[in-house]
């Protein structure tokens, strides 16, 4: 998820509201005015008396040439860099983001947004909205927000579901309305997730809840917006998880709630090339994978050929980061 701040300068009342309720991660605004935020909501404030001061945890520099860039890299070691490229917009960016360093730069229309975050396909670690119109600000954070990313989904081939007897599972209540063919990637491994259907179906036996996907065994992998994977067990009101759609589109979702009860469970087991993948599941009818068409597959009618979505990746993971080390998990 791409970190989007505003610049206040001058001070806007009605700027840092629409910052708020359009979910900017933090504004910029001069000295004196951090108080002034606060009392309109909680964000994080950049400022000499702010939450993050500029100089020490965030900088400033405008690059011109290829020695500028080299400036940057060494600084954003040390925080992020907001970067001014007055003689080109385009090719300093490319350079920063291709040497992955963590750099935002100001952007004053929805265009300009779009391009920065689509840098190399990667985008900036971030964009500084630089706009006195409220109407515009509101369109860029809306926009932005909305697009979420990409998550790449390949065909399992199911290779076998057995009952494995009871087990605390998780529920995962969110405060997002999920549809058709969306959910939570979710296993027994970091290198291979099955998409786990959202409980947004109509069904005989309870009533649909778009917000809760009913994600697995306790000790379950589920992956988080920031790329990391965290267990399912560790999550709780506040924190953030991916959601997935069936053609990988991706957005941040906000846990309002964790359930955690002993259900009867079931192994599901799947193979994607020469990645095997698995999760622990509850064995019930309205626990779902997502076929290839995102359409939804109950667990309890599943078979080995059977072809359901997952995602898979090579390496392994250390504290939730993706490492390249040799790991095997079984």
């Amino acid at each position: 998820m791409k970190t989007v701040w505003v610049n206040v300068d001058p001070w806007d009342k009605k700027l840092v509201t629409t910052a708020l309720e359009g979910g900017a991660d933090a504004v910029m605004v001069p000295r004196g005015c951090a108080d002034k935020v606060r009392e309109l909501g909680r964000i994080t404030v950049i400022a000499p008396d702010g939450d993050l001061v500029p100089g020490e945890d965030v900088f400033f520099l405008t690059v011109k040439g290829q020695e500028d860039e080299g400036k940057v890299l060494e600084i954003s070691a040390r925080g992020p860099v907001v970067v001014d490229t007055p003689d080109w917009s385009i090719i300093p960016l490319e350079n920063l983001v291709a040497q992955k360093a963590r750099v935002a730069t100001r952007v004053s229309t929805l265009e300009e947004a779009k391009t920065a975050l689509t840098i190399l396909e990667h985008g900036v670690w971030g964009v500084v909205a630089d706009t006195r119109d409220p109407g515009e600000l509101k369109a860029m954070l809306s926009a932005i927000r909305s697009s979420g990313s990409k998550t790449e989904l390949t065909v399992a081939e199911i290779t076998g579901v057995r009952a494995v007897g009871m087990g605390e599972r998780v529920c995962v209540d969110t405060c997002t309305s999920m549809g058709r063919g969306q959910g939570m990637l979710v296993g027994n491994a970091s290198s291979g997730l099955f998409l786990v259907h959202a409980e947004s179906l109509e069904n005989p036996y309870v009533a649909a809840r778009p917000f809760r996907v009913n994600a697995g065994a306790v000790h379950a992998y589920t992956r988080t917006p920031s790329g990391r994977t965290t267990y399912l067990s560790e999550l709780c009101a506040g924190d953030e998880v991916l959601v997935v759609d069936w053609q990988g589109n991706a957005q941040p979702a906000v846990v309002g709630r964790v359930k955690i009860e002993k259900r009867p469970l079931l192994l599901v087991t799947g193979r994607a090339g020469d990645q095997e993948i698995s999760a622990i599941l509850q064995n019930a009818e309205t626990i779902r994978l997502v076929a290839e068409d995102g359409s939804a597959v109950t667990v309890v009618a599943l078979e080995p050929g059977h072809k359901v979505l997952a995602a898979v990746e090579e390496g392994g993971r250390h504290f939730g980061y993706k490492i390249e080390e040799t790991i095997q998990e079984k």
